[in-house]
């Protein structure tokens, strides 16, 4: 079940009310966090990317068995209505931050989550992209170069950058369709067979029927938010 904006603002304020020395993740650090966690060919358990979500020192020190319980459900809450998302369409809605100053989309806190849980398992991601078709290979090796320009070590002019910064939000759902169809191919098959359309690598326009099947348009259902 998708949550409410009120679940979200909740997660929102829990990770805010974690120790900042330690650098926990944000919403959309975590969101992107998540989404890589979930489209991993491999399993990774809660016991393993649970800690990298409270910080540096993977330490919450948390005030209260309250605070804890609190926070750690709802980020697993966060966890199951992505996955869950997942069964009913590939076709993800990134939690994005927004500047306050310039109400410019900020891409680049959930580039930094999924690329963190990547970095849980590289042997998986390497084994993905020698496996995977030449639009998929490009998708993850475009999505990896968002975070060169994240962490500044990017190739590209000031003039590409520029221009990627405009097109990312867009580009980000797109490539990750790409990467689960592959690297999650029972999700994709179980979106096939529940539904009377077919898994494609574009992303459905708002006037489209929704992918998942419901019957209803894109913007009505899994592009609501």
């Amino acid at each position: 079940m998708a949550q409410s904006d009120q679940d979200l603002d909740r997660l929102s304020e829990l990770l805010f009310a974690l120790p900042h020395e330690h650098f926990p993740m944000t919403l959309g650090e975590l969101d992107g966090y998540l989404t890589g966690v979930l489209a991993c060919p491999d399993l990774i358990p809660p016991s393993e990317w649970l800690p990298h979500v409270w910080g540096e020192t993977g330490d919450a020190n948390f005030p209260d068995m309250k605070t804890a319980e609190d926070t750690i459900g709802a980020v697993m809450a966060h966890y199951n209505s992505l996955a869950e998302g997942l069964t009913r369409s590939v076709w993800i809605e990134p939690l994005y931050e927004v500047d306050p100053n310039s109400d410019e989309t900020l891409w680049e806190p959930w580039i930094d989550g999924l690329t963190r849980a990547m970095g849980l398992r590289p042997a998986a991601w390497q084994a993905l992209i020698k496996r995977a078709d030449d639009d998929t290979q490009a998708s993850i090796i475009f999505l990896m170069a968002l975070q060169d320009i994240c962490e500044g070590t990017s190739k590209f002019t000031e003039e590409e950058i520029d221009e990627i910064d405009l097109e990312a939000p867009e580009l980000i759902p797109n490539c990750m369709a790409q990467v689960l169809i592959l690297s999650r191919p029972e999700l994709a098959m179980g979106v096939s067979a529940n539904s009377p359309h077919p898994v494609r690598t574009k992303r459905p326009g708002r006037n489209d029927p929704c992918p998942c099947g419901s019957g209803r348009k894109y913007k009505q259902c899994c592009g609501k938010n």
